[in-house]
């Protein structure tokens, strides 16, 4: 990268942050006494919050993206591709947001939900190239599959964790820091890393009002078109040979959810319905307060980021074990301390 387009990648860059930051945190002001009206999440035996909440701050965090993303591509010229794939991620996205608000106002049938998120899902891999491969030893249309049935899992993956207040910043600021760099190094596509900017700026700017203890929530209309944004960009990644890096990102949230799934399903209890047993809840019920289990899973991300994109800095099969191995270490160090509580 020339010092030239380097400058213009740094300034535009953070004129995005600063602007999705900025336009997120505005949407929120103005859409607040709106929430509050008509948006409350009401406590209930699975809630994590004690009070009437209001809920609905993805939909600014979503505006904010796209709007941000907008400014990048037309105003600095970031991520400008010919046939770039961003119109449909941004209609999936959209579509995504509406699902989620429609479950937040009223509730979907398991089977609805999962055949029209599928569908979302199913769009957002019908972007990718027919030479983009991410597990190139399986035929063509078992790898689809498998995307496929790994994305509509992510996605809701995304919405599970969700559960306590700056869970989901903790996780996709670090993220979307990640992903920005290994943009720079050429490991994600250019419009890629602007949806990533866009992104994680707009989170910041949501990141105030979901501070602990929470006035605003993101609500299903946020978790589901994040969890789908995040999918698409890790995908990227994987698509572009770092598969590794694109699955030790994520690996706390993989390891809690599938855990808790995997439990839930063993002791018979109806997967598809809320609850509060994933370790991170638990952990706030035996002794942890908010504010150390979100600093402590902030932490361990940074570190799964940092492994990351030390397997794309320095490729090879020792960075990628490496990479694994330390993953692997300090996620399980994270849920044996939550599952153990600090009473």
């Amino acid at each position: 990268m020339s010092v030239g387009i380097g400058n213009l990648w740094a300034f535009g860059g953070a004129v995005t942050v600063i602007f999705a930051a900025a336009m997120s945190a505005v949407l929120i002001l103005a859409l607040f006494p709106w929430l509050k009206r008509y948006a409350l999440a009401k406590p209930n035996a699975r809630s994590s919050h004690s009070t009437p909440t209001p809920q609905g701050g993805g939909v600014a965090v979503i505006a904010a993206t796209i709007g941000a993303v907008g400014v990048a591509l037309g105003v600095f010229s970031l991520g400008a591709v010919p046939d770039s794939p961003l119109p449909a991620i941004v209609v999936a996205t959209v579509a995504m947001a509406g699902l989620g608000a429609v479950d937040d106002i009223r509730p979907l049938p398991v089977g609805p939900r999962l055949i029209l998120q599928m569908l979302v899902v199913a769009g957002v891999l019908y972007t990718l190239p027919d030479g983009a491969r991410v597990l190139p030893a399986l035929p063509w249309w078992v790898e689809r599959a498998l995307l496929l049935i790994g994305g509509l899992w992510f996605v809701n993956v995304v919405n599970f964790m969700d559960g306590i207040d700056w869970m989901t910043v903790a996780e996709t600021i670090p993220l979307t820091a990640a992903l920005v760099v290994l943009g720079l190094a050429q490991a994600l596509p250019p419009y890629g890393t602007v949806v990533a900017l866009a992104f994680g700026g707009a989170m910041i700017g949501f990141a105030y009002f979901n501070r602990p203890t929470a006035k605003l929530f993101l609500g299903d209309v946020g978790s589901l078109p994040i969890g789908l944004m995040l999918g698409w960009l890790l995908l990227l990644v994987a698509a572009g040979g770092h598969l590794v890096a694109a699955f030790v990102m994520p690996l706390y949230y993989l390891a809690d959810a599938t855990f808790t799934l995997l439990r839930r399903l063993l002791r018979g209890e109806p997967v598809w319905q809320a609850h509060r047993t994933h370790l991170y809840q638990r952990a706030t019920d035996r002794g942890y307060s908010v504010g150390a289990v979100v600093a402590r899973v902030f932490l361990v991300n940074v570190g799964l980021c940092a492994l990351a994109v030390l397997t794309v800095i320095a490729p090879g099969t020792l960075s990628d074990v490496a990479a694994l191995c330390g993953g692997a270490i300090l996620v399980a160090w994270l849920l044996v301390a939550f599952a153990r509580g600090n009473t």
